[in-house]
C-alpha cells in the first residue's frame, strides 16, 4: 500500500497568476501560520531526536545532517552557524548533502537518486556507532537519504529523520522519525516553502535545545559564542557588563583578553 505523499497534493488555491501582490503575500503568510501548529503535534518526536543526541554528543559523538536539495542546504546552514552561536569544534555539528558542496549553489542533476551517495559520503567521516545521523527529506523519499539511513541502520548507527510526509520511506527507516504534515504548498510541489520552513524549525529546535544541554548556554546567553565581528565583541561585552556589573570599557577588555564570554566571567570568581 502506498503512503499519502501529501507534499505532492494540490494547492488549496488556483489561479495563482491573476491574485495581485497582496493576495499572494496575505495567502502565502496564511499557509505559513500553519507550519507552527504542525509542528507542535511532533514535539514528542523532536524529544526523542534531541536526547539521544545530547548523550552520543556527551559520550564523544557527532550530529550528522543528511539531505538533498533544499533539504540539504538546510542540515549545512544549521550544522555551520553552530561553532560561531555557541563555541563547539566544526566537525561536531556535520551538514552534507546530494552532490557535495558545489551542489549549495547549483543543483547537481541525478545526485539525490543515488542511493549509496549517501552512505559513501558519510564513510568520508569515518561515520561509527558514536554519531548520531539524521536524514532530511520532505518527500521522504530520497534515494540518497533513504539509502544513507539504511546504511547506518545495518552499521548500528543511530538514524533520525526530519519529513513532511507521514508514513514514507525515510519515516519508517529512521530508529527515531520525526514526520510534520503541513499539508499541500501554496505553489504545487514547492517544498523550499512550508516543508522547507518547517525542517528549519525543527532543525533549529535540534540544535539549540541540544546545545544548551551539553552546556553552551548559561541562563539564556551564548556565552561561548565566536568573537568574529564587532557585533559579537559589543554583543559579549554586555554579557560580561550585566554579569560582573563593569563598566563597558573593563568589560570588553575582559572580554579579549580572555576570548569568550564565559572565560571572561569565570576569571572574575
Amino acid at each position: 500500500m502506498t503512503f499519502r505523499k501529501i507534499t505532492e497534493e494540490a494547492s488549496n488555491y488556483r489561479y495563482l497568476e491573476k491574485m495581485d501582490t497582496r493576495e499572494l503575500l496575505q495567502n502565502i503568510n496564511e499557509e505559513d501560520k500553519s507550519v507552527p501548529i504542525s509542528i507542535s503535534k511532533v514535539i514528542n518526536s523532536i524529544e526523542k531526536v534531541v536526547d539521544i543526541a545530547t548523550d552520543h554528543l556527551l559520550a564523544g559523538g557527532r550530529l550528522f545532517y543528511i539531505g538533498a536539495g533544499t533539504s540539504g542546504r538546510l542540515g549545512i546552514v544549521d550544522a555551520s552557524e553552530c561553532p560561531p552561536t555557541f563555541g563547539v569544534e566544526h566537525g561536531l555539528i556535520v551538514g552534507l548533502m546530494a552532490g557535495g558542496d558545489k551542489a549549495i549553489r547549483k543543483a547537481v542533476e541525478f545526485a539525490e537518486d543515488d542511493s549509496m551517495g549517501g552512505w559513501k559520503d558519510l564513510n568520508k567521516y569515518n561515520i561509527n556507532i558514536k554519531d548520531v545521523v539524521v536524514g532530511i527529506a520532505a518527500s521522504g523519499t530520497t534515494p540518497y537519504v533513504v539509502g544513507a539511513l539504511e546504511a547506518c541502520n545495518k552499521a548500528g548507527i543511530t538514524t533520525a529523520s526530519i519529513c513532511c510526509n507521514p508514513g514514507s520511506p525515510l519515516d519508517k527507516v529512521a530508529k527515531y522519525p520525526i514526520a510534520c504534515a503541513v499539508g499541500p504548498e501554496f505553489v504545487t510541489g514547492s517544498t523550499r516553502m512550508k516543508s522547507g520552513t518547517a525542517q528549519k524549525l525543527i532543525l533549529n529546535m535540534i540544535s539549540t535545545s541540544v546545545m544548551i544541554k551539553i552546556g553552551r548556554v548559561k541562563d539564556n546567553r551564548m556565552v561561548d559564542m565566536q568573537l568574529s565581528n564587532n557585533k559579537l565583541v559589543d554583543r559579549g561585552t554586555k554579557m560580561v557588563m550585566t554579569s560582573l556589573n563593569l563598566t563597558y570599557e573593563e568589560a570588553k577588555n575582559a572580554l579579549l583578553t580572555h576570548g569568550s564570554v564565559r572565560k571572561a566571567i569565570e576569571s572574575y570568581k
